[in-house]
């Protein structure tokens, strides 16, 4: 079996940003590395800087870094306690991410309208893509999940009544697919595929034909 995937990066019309193309969510980290507070500082500017609706700015980060043992780092506030508290919010399937050195809980504040708690959403999204990009451009791997306690996220970290917990972002270097499951292995070695443009473009179909 391979140590690491073929190669991973989008296959495009036209080329496209780098970081962009090589950005794909791999789930062998490297147990031994460390997430660098530079890095990571780098990481969360880059998704406050993402686009937002109306200036209102409603993405809240929750950040965990695996590792630290000083004094209380157990508590759920320091961000070594918050790694564990996060990665013990995990679903099964996302076992994986334990060895992640950064967990990022990603929550939106819904404020108190609709057209907000729906936008918060897309102003999630917006930031999660920054932070992914330039999470590559800084030579680490990310990988955004769906899969945890959201009503745990809630309790654990007493968020405000209407700041929703949407995701976990493991934040990491890539690690050895020898040391993997073969599960995961097998999973990450798929082709990377998404639906041709010509199905996701309403307007201007032909300009996608070859």
């Amino acid at each position: 079996m391979a140590d690491q995937p073929g190669d991973r990066r989008a296959r495009t019309r036209v080329p496209i940003h780098p970081p962009i193309a090589a950005r794909w969510s791999p789930r062998a980290f490297d147990p031994d590395a460390v997430v660098t507070s530079e890095q990571l500082t780098a990481l969360l500017e880059a998704a406050r800087w993402a686009a937002t609706w109306g200036h209102r700015q409603p993405v809240r980060f929750v950040v965990g870094l695996r590792g630290d043992r000083r004094a209380g780092a157990e508590r759920p506030g320091n961000p070594a306690g918050a790694f564990t508290t996060i990665a013990g919010l995990l679903r099964r399937g996302n076992s994986y991410a334990h060895t992640a050195g950064a967990l990022i809980l990603v929550c939106a504040d819904q404020g108190e309208d609709d057209r907000t708690a729906l936008y918060s959403a897309v102003d999630a999204g917006a930031a999660i893509a920054n932070l992914s990009v330039e999470a590559v451009a800084q030579g680490l791997i990310v990988h955004p999940m769906a899969g945890f306690d959201v009503d745990g996220a809630r309790a654990a970290f007493e968020l405000p009544e209407g700041v929703r917990p949407l995701a976990v972002v493991a934040v990491g270097s890539q690690g050895d697919y020898a040391q993997v499951t073969p599960e995961i292995a097998e999973r990450d070695g798929r082709p990377r595929e998404r639906l041709p443009l010509d199905q996701i473009v309403l307007n201007w179909s032909g300009a996608w034909r070859r």
